[in-house]
């Protein structure tokens, strides 16, 4: 099985995985593989954003379900937090917005925002727009898609 083979019958499900856990180096290698004709940029699109806009949610309801309790554990980082929870609370609209363009932080912010007072259907909504720009963005700045290759 070639390289190629591999990344024809498994690129989608590797973006949809490799978004919700990092993101952006896996976009732009999907969408290096849609310029070479392995992929289908609409589904690379779609496959990346379903996986990062999956993975937030997931990461989202693990810190509001677990992430006070886990959080009150440790000393060093309840200390930490009481600073970090104030602009959480005061600015979650415009996190929830930008992070996903913050390198290092992208895993760890919905996590926190699901500790904050942000409603769950204001972070939906608003982290469903983020994740389109970000696509868009990425998309954008790396080009089109090539032509087909031949077979």
């Amino acid at each position: 099985m070639t390289v190629e083979t591999l990344i024809e019958h498994y690129g989608y499900p590797a973006i949809f995985i490799g978004t919700i856990l990092e993101g952006e180096t896996i976009l732009i290698l999907g969408g290096v593989a849609a310029k070479l004709g392995y992929l289908n940029l609409i589904w690379v699109m779609v496959s990346a954003f379903l996986g990062s806009l999956g993975g937030d949610q997931i990461y989202f309801f693990i810190g509001r379900r677990y992430g006070r309790r886990m959080l009150e554990r440790y000393d060093y980082w309840k200390k930490r937090a009481a600073r970090g929870r104030y602009y959480l609370d005061r600015y979650s609209s415009h996190i929830t917005l930008t992070f996903r363009f913050v390198y290092g932080i992208r895993t760890i912010t919905p996590f926190l925002l699901g500790m904050s007072n942000i409603s769950t259907w204001r972070f939906v909504v608003l982290n469903t727009i983020g994740a389109l720009v970000w696509i868009f963005r990425l998309v954008r700045r790396n080009g089109r898609e090539g032509p087909k290759r031949e077979s």
